[in-house]
Formats: structure tokens, sequence, C-alpha cells
């Protein structure tokens, strides 16, 4: 089931949700990004996994970001080994995203945690998080809405929009994504223990 959305409060449509320290924060990190990351080579993975952790995002055994990914608010990540993000990947982390072991988010695919009050004339920031399953494969440019759960082993073809839960297992395509097929993951095969899709634990931190 869809995570609901959580509206934060916000003066007026010119005025920012987050505090004054969040967005310093988030300035810091730009900058870091841009001059100790976004110039390295590929081999460099454990650096810029370093520089993740410093920012305060939850890294889990040695999964793979590349260095024309795109993070905003990385203290909301966590990837788990073997977890990928791909080249100009973004995952816009206004709430949690979760990236479960063996993971991928392909070339320029879009997580996004964020959205709007389209209700209310102010349009205030809506939150919500991003889980994905153990083994799931997200093609390049999907884009995937806040408060979606991708279950273990499914499979998101290039540049479809999901915008509900996809099965464990499950191959979904189009916009909207529907389903069109079935995949059997590694979860499933006789021997190997299934990595639940978790839920998310607490809000996102300040």
């Amino acid at each position: 089931m869809r995570t609901a959305l959580r509206t934060h409060v916000q003066a007026d449509a010119y005025s920012s949700p987050s505090p004054l320290r969040r967005r310093l924060a988030l300035l810091a990190w730009d900058c870091a990004w841009t001059l100790a990351c976004a110039w390295t080579p590929k081999p460099l993975n454990a650096w810029r996994l370093a520089v993740l952790r410093l920012f305060g995002a939850q890294i889990h055994g040695r999964p793979f970001v590349h260095q024309r990914a795109r993070i905003q608010y990385p203290w909301n990540l966590t990837l788990h080994h073997r977890a990928c993000l791909g080249d100009r990947a973004h995952a816009y982390a206004l709430d949690r995203i979760v990236l479960h072991p063996g993971a991928t988010i392909a070339q320029e695919a879009y997580l996004c945690t964020g959205t709007h009050d389209f209700a209310q004339a102010h349009l205030p920031l809506q939150t919500a998080p991003i889980v994905v399953g153990r083994d799931v494969f997200v093609g390049a440019r999907a884009f995937v809405l806040p408060g979606i759960t991708l279950g273990a082993g499914g499979i998101v073809g290039a540049m479809a929009v999901v915008t509900r839960d996809v099965d464990a297992g499950a191959i979904v395509a189009g916009n909207p994504a529907r389903a069109i097929g079935r995949r059997t993951h590694p979860a499933a095969v006789p021997g190997q223990s299934p990595i639940p899709v978790s839920g998310v634990n607490g809000p996102p931190r300040p």
C-alpha cells in the first residue's frame, strides 16, 4: 500500500519549509559533492561512499554510487550492499530513500520523494519515502513517485512512471506503469533467504 504523503508547514508559496540550518547543510553538501566527488573516476567509489557517510547517509556493505549521480539531502539516503545509483540517476531525498541489496537505479532514473498539495493555494510541500527492494531494476529515465515501494525482484521499464506500489517479481512499464509480466527473483530461489522489503523507521532527519 502506497505510503501516505506528509504535508509540511509552509507560510506561503514563496517560503521554504526547511529551517535555515538544513538549507546551509544542503549548500555544504552541494559544494562537497561538486569539489570532492563529481570529477572522480568510477574506481573511486569508496571515496564517494565516505563523503556520503560524512553527510549522514547510511551505507551498508559496498554499494555503488556513480560520480554523476545526483542526491539531495544525503542524510535521508540508505544504501545496502551492491545497490547501485547509476549515471545521472537522481535520488531526490526530501524524505527517506532506501535501496536494498542488489537494487539498481539505471541512468537518469528519478526517485522523487516530494510533491505539493495542489488543493491549497500556497502549494505546501508534501513528502513520502521510497523503498526499493532487493534486486529491483529501475530502467533508464523511469520516474518513481513519492510513497512508492518496489517489491523485491521487480523490474521497472525504461521511461515508466510508477504511481503505485510494485509487487515482488512484477515487471511494469508504461505511463502510468502497469504490470506486463513476472520475474523469478533471487529471493525466491531455494537455498537463498529472502530479504523482506522493510518500511522506513521514523521520519526523515532534519
